[in-house]
């Protein structure tokens, strides 16, 4: 069966990724942490099944927030990395919903942040 007609598969899981709002390849892409290039062949994969990913989520959509208890946990790591990464996927997250919700969404090429976009072309 080709990938397109297995829909997005969820690689921890086993369950289809069903909507851009829960996944962690785009939200991935958006913050510039996947190449367009290799998008296509990476891994899907939920947000929350991707806890290390999800715990620098905040935003009131995303609820109940993830938090870990390991020695990933953003608790654990440096306060400035933590407030970096926080700010970046929370932007992200928000751009995901933004495409989501659009009518007439960009191109694949326009959903990364907007200075990402700039790297890239």
């Amino acid at each position: 069966m080709a990938k397109c007609d297995q829909g997005y598969i969820c690689e921890v899981c086993g369950q289809d990724v069903e909507a851009m709002i829960d996944s962690a390849l785009y939200l991935q892409y958006i913050v510039g942490w996947v190449d367009p290039e290799t998008l296509h062949v990476r891994p899907e994969c939920h947000i929350r099944c991707l806890p290390s990913l999800a715990q620098f989520i905040e935003d009131i959509r995303f609820d109940p927030p993830t938090v870990l208890d390991d020695s990933l946990s953003k608790w654990f790591l440096d306060a400035e990395f933590v407030r970096q990464q926080t700010a970046l996927v929370s932007r992200g997250y928000r751009r995901l919903w933004e495409i989501y919700n659009d009518e007439s969404p960009p191109p694949v090429t326009e959903y990364p942040l907007a200075e990402l976009r700039e790297r890239w072309h």
